[in-house]
């Protein structure tokens, strides 16, 4: 099956659909990724922070793939965002991938309370980074709509990408509707809610209907919004389960009965960017 691709508003494309490896332990992320890549997928998203690079570059040696076929995805860590520390992290993940470039590079939280509010020049030194030709593409992740606007007053690069937390449970409208307005792909990052939509009565009839599962009734409902997406599993029949998405399309009844799941804020799992302030420990 054919993914989708998108293209991003540098003029490179993305595929739609990805591999995430956010929690694979990276003893079993060269497998996971291996098993991935023979089910069809040519994306993978990985992070500074998830300590697993090594292995998706094994993983993509291994499998004897050009370099590139694969668009691999990777993040600033939390911990490097003033802009001397940004650059040294870049080759590290360089290092660590075994690659000389990445096909998208993202500042992975805004950290508004840290560094003096000043993400401003990371996002610079994340310029320097494309320009440089280490990054074909650079974006953010969970950046809310007040610092895209701060980006766009302050720099001279809109985002590739924003990724964010977005599914059925937490639609994230504001940010997705700046994304959508501004020319910046939306990334839904925990695309099932960490798997509690899949119990919600809405699916259940829907996933008899197109002898689906829950979860690609969810996936194909993120596909047809337009969002890119990248479940993560270590189990191969859910891998290769995830992929299989575009032999299927949801009438816009169905699409409508999912965008009615909303619950707003209240439906966030993951941490609100506004006040987040993790930084790993050295």
């Amino acid at each position: 099956m054919a993914v989708p691709t998108i293209e991003l508003n540098d003029g490179t494309a993305i595929p739609q659909l990805g591999f995430g490896v956010f929690q694979v332990p990276p003893a079993e992320t060269a497998e996971a990724v291996s098993v991935a890549l023979a089910a069809g997928y040519r994306h993978i998203d990985t992070a500074e922070m998830y300590g697993n690079e090594r292995g998706v570059g094994e993983a993509v040696r291994a499998a004897g793939l050009d370099r590139g076929d694969v668009y691999i995805t990777s993040k600033l860590n939390n911990g490097f965002h003033r802009p001397d520390d940004a650059r040294r992290a870049m080759a590290g993940t360089l290092e660590e991938l075994g690659f000389d470039y990445v096909d998208l590079f993202l500042i992975h939280w805004p950290l508004p309370t840290l560094y003096d509010g000043d993400f401003v020049s990371t996002w610079q030194t994340m310029e320097e980074f494309k320009a440089a030709g280490h990054a074909r593409s650079i974006g953010v992740s969970n950046f809310q709509v007040a610092h895209l606007e701060r980006l766009a007053a302050e720099t001279e690069t809109v985002p590739a990408v924003n990724q964010i937390e977005l599914h059925p449970y937490f639609q994230n409208h504001d940010v997705a509707a700046y994304d959508s307005a501004h020319g910046i792909a939306t990334e839904a990052w925990a695309p099932i809610a960490q798997g509690k939509v899949l119990d919600d009565p809405a699916l259940a009839p829907l996933a008899e209907r197109y002898g689906k599962s829950p979860a690609q009734i969810v996936l194909r409902w993120h596909i047809q919004r337009g969002y890119i997406v990248f479940p993560k599993s270590v189990t191969p029949a859910r891998i290769k389960e995830n992929f299989e998405l575009f032999d299927f399309e949801l009438e816009p009844d169905d699409v409508a009965a999912i965008d009615a799941l909303d619950r707003g804020e209240a439906g966030r799992n993951g941490p609100n960017p506004d006040v987040f302030d993790y930084v790993p420990a050295d």
